[in-house]
């Protein structure tokens, strides 16, 4: 039996947390949902994503290729300021290798990934300074799709465009200022693009509608349009894309797709890199409370069955 004081101050804790949680709890799920709302809006695309191939996160060559992608194409503009070198021995590779085939010319293994280019001369040559990729992968995740997800379509979603300065578009990110600097891989493609929207000429009252397809050729990027007022069915306002076959690329598009999914991996690692240590501990820490729970169980029964 409980004492009598241990029951009035137990009554009192409990109510003093009920009088706290239920000021908190509403407050609480206000934070989170404005916080995914503003994820959302922030990272959220105009087009289905494609799936990341998950698998490629617990394969090590994949990520070993996806490190030999990005210090060849990506890194001499975009940094990742929050990674060293030295951390892709957590990818089976030893510091001698990151050294000879992943460092560039007068970096040590122990620095960051940083690019040597200056903000200055970003802005004269891009407008602005090229974005670190750190956490891309982490910050890109929406009600869409994970952040591996957006960059996976995005990476995968260029097409020629002669009306950008570029001369390349993006199906994910439109009117970017990047350009598809692994066209030589997969080659040039172009684009079926068809806009839905209320006719300029529209009678009122009536909700009349036109379409504009417009097409772009894939070597050359240049435009061809054609308006046509639409008189059959009932389609929603909206803009579509279809890309066409990538052509005079070094790659199929399927080898492509395998070489921009290692990329990705590397990038969703290099957003957590802790991740796969943190899952493994987690496993045990959950498994010694699974047993801690039996053991709790079985000493207090052994301790409190003689007491009535």
């Amino acid at each position: 039996m409980t004492h009598p004081s241990f029951r009035i101050v137990s009554r009192s804790l409990f109510r003093a947390f009920s009088r706290a949680f239920s000021w908190f709890a509403p407050a609480l799920v206000a934070a989170t949902l404005g916080l995914c709302a503003l994820s959302a809006q922030a990272a959220g695309g105009g087009v289905p994503l494609d799936r990341f191939p998950t698998e490629k996160l617990k394969d090590l060559p994949s990520l070993q290729n996806g490190a030999k992608i990005f210090t060849n194409y990506c890194l001499n503009c975009h940094g990742m300021s929050l990674m060293r070198y030295n951390r892709m021995t957590d990818l089976g590779l030893t510091e001698a290798q990151i050294k000879d085939y992943l460092i560039p010319t007068g970096a040590k293994v122990g620095d960051t990934m940083k690019v040597s280019m200056s903000a200055k001369d970003a802005k004269e040559w891009f407008g602005a300074m090229p974005p670190d990729l750190s956490v891309t992968a982490r910050s890109r995740a929406s009600h869409d799709g994970s952040g591996a997800d957006w960059l996976y379509s995005y990476l995968r979603g260029f097409y020629r465009d002669s009306s950008r300065a570029t001369g390349w578009n993006n199906t994910v990110y439109p009117n970017v200022g990047m350009p598809h600097v692994l066209w030589e891989l997969q080659g040039s493609r172009g684009a079926s693009i068809e806009d839905v929207k209320a006719a300029a000429d529209g009678k009122p009252g009536e909700h009349a509608l036109s379409r504009t397809v417009t097409t772009i050729d894939a070597l050359t990027g240049q435009r061809t349009e054609k308006v046509e007022a639409i008189s059959d069915g009932h389609p929603h306002e909206g803009t579509s894309i279809t890309l066409t076959p990538a052509v005079g690329g070094n790659m199929s598009q399927a080898q492509f797709d395998g070489q921009i999914a290692d990329l990705v991996a590397f990038m969703t690692y290099v957003s957590d890199p802790s991740a796969r240590t943190r899952t493994r501990l987690g496993t045990g820490v959950l498994l010694f409370l699974s047993l801690f729970v039996v053991l709790a169980w079985w000493l207090n029964r052994e301790y409190w069955k003689d007491i009535k």
